[in-house]
């Protein structure tokens, strides 16, 4: 049967020619019911089709430069599982096991750099609180109630609804929110001293040293030098390189230093900045402190279910699920979707507001129960991917597969070596990860959306709230509406 014909007509006695009825399981006019049946025949074409949809995207499009983009999200990852592992206790093995597991389902299901992130609010929650106040317990229960929203406005249609309605300013005002909440939080980890645990700054950073300024600058100019503001210098020189050509009429002395500037160019662009960082802080952490890689114990952490208690369901509903909701189906669905859909228009329709919201649900209605930390999608996760060379679900697939590998090997062990992390140099990721998700806002080309925009992105930052936010551009953005309408009808 040739892809792409329904398989549904073979199904219809009428429509199937008689066959002899001495042959094993067929009767004269009715349908055969053998494993090489129609109805087989059409499990085996979907199954292929799905099959080959899930090796399509998880093709890579530039083996290094999707590899490169991979490490666009641990500025993000780190910090918050070395906290949440620190002060509250969380399994940090069986975290990078499910969590592999997202990765790599989520690659092959959107064909897109789809991330896993953890859920801020219910992360700030539990650091801030602590083990006595906010614990395990409590963070699953957050976690459990927040995806059962979340899943229940998915499959209902809900999300559908809101995605449609929801103005582009006000998506853009939410994005710039988070992307410049990203930087401050980045720049903060480069100035400071840091206390993950307790999720505090300590004194200002020294200059020189495994962790200091010197380190972080120069590497956050070295990804300037590398990935510049995403453009593609290589074509354009190229462009340039074959102008010079025509207009002299042949290859001189200087075109031959043109080409030989392109191609040191093409070399220096095509090198995995983020990669070679996130190379460097491991070398640097193994450097501060040789013993914790002697430390290191083979084998998986033990997973068992978790006990959630009357008290931690009420505590993870008012202090975690309350205030993540929002911010779940504005930036882990809404703006996420949005963004997927600027950066890879041809998967508009596999990277739906409901099939995210769905596996968004599923991802901690299964996992939380194990102890595994709360897991969004989200637009920042996604920007700095991108801006580091991730275009194909093949990228979070790779990270997806590493975590795996080294949650079966290591365990939680591998927290003793991350702790010595560079802090700073984590910083540097997350700092162009948040400008990559702010600078989304810069298709608003009126006065009026350039208002709505800001008026939520303020509201956002200072309130510490993106629902707050929301509400506000919202309600601007319905005002100027109505008010040039009046002036229109009027006039």
């Amino acid at each position: 049967m040739p892809w792409g014909v329904s398989p549904l007509p073979l199904l219809h006695p009428s429509r199937r020619s008689p066959e002899p009825a001495s042959k094993p399981g067929v009767m004269s006019g009715t349908l055969n019911i053998t494993p090489e049946g129609p109805q087989a025949e059409a499990a085996a074409h979907r199954l292929d089709g799905v099959l080959s949809l899930a090796r399509s995207n998880l093709a890579f499009r530039s083996t290094w430069a999707e590899i490169n983009g991979a490490m666009g999200d641990l500025g993000t990852y780190i910090p918050i599982v070395l906290a949440l592992s620190l002060a509250d206790g969380l399994d940090l093995g069986t975290t990078l096991i499910f969590t592999g597991v997202y990765n790599f389902v989520t690659g092959a299901l959107y064909g897109v750099p789809m991330p896993v992130q953890p859920m801020k609010s219910i992360a700030a929650a539990a650091i801030s609180g602590g083990p006595k106040e906010f614990g395990v317990p409590e963070i699953m229960a957050a976690g459990i109630i927040t995806s059962a929203v979340v899943f229940f406005l998915g499959v209902t249609g809900l999300m559908r609804f809101v995605y449609r309605y929801i103005p582009l300013p006000v998506v853009r005002g939410i994005q710039l929110a988070q992307g410049l909440s990203f930087a401050l939080t980045a720049v903060k980890y480069v100035r400071n001293e840091q206390d993950l645990g307790k999720g505090k700054s300590l004194g200002q950073r020294g200059w020189l040293g495994l962790d200091g300024l010197v380190l972080a600058i120069v590497c956050a100019c070295f990804i300037v030098i590398v990935n510049g503001a995403g453009e593609n210098l290589d074509s354009q020189d190229e462009d340039g390189g074959a102008n010079g050509a025509n207009l002299d009429g042949e290859l001189g002395r200087a075109d031959r230093k043109k080409s030989s500037t392109r191609r040191v160019l093409k070399m220096i662009t095509s090198l995995p900045s983020a990669v070679m960082v996130f190379v460097l802080g491991v070398i640097l952490a193994v450097i501060r402190k040789p013993s914790a890689v002697k430390g290191f114990k083979f084998g998986p952490s033990s997973i068992h279910a978790v006990h959630i208690s009357r008290h931690a369901w009420k505590e993870g509903f008012v202090k975690g699920a309350v205030p993540q909701i929002p911010l779940s189906v504005l930036n882990s669905v809404v703006a996420v979707c949005r963004l997927a859909h600027d950066l890879f228009p041809e998967k508009a329709e596999a990277v739906s507001a409901t099939s995210v919201s769905v596996t968004v649900g599923l991802m901690n209605l299964v996992g939380c129960w194990f102890g595994t930390m709360p897991c969004c999608h989200g637009a920042g996760g996604l920007a700095g991917q991108y801006k580091f060379g991730a275009r194909s679900g093949g990228c979070v697939a790779a990270l997806g597969v590493a975590k795996l590998v080294v949650g079966l090997v290591l365990g939680g062990s591998l927290l003793r070596l991350f702790v010595e992390f560079p802090v700073g140099l984590l910083g540097v990721l997350l700092l162009f990860a948040g400008i990559e998700l702010a600078m989304a806002c810069r298709d608003m080309s009126t006065k009026e959306e350039s208002f709505v925009v800001l008026l939520c992105t303020a509201v956002s930052l200072v309130g510490s709230s993106a629902a707050l936010g929301f509400v506000c551009g919202l309600v601007a953005h319905l005002l100027l509406w109505l008010r040039k309408f009046v002036a229109k009808k009027h006039n």
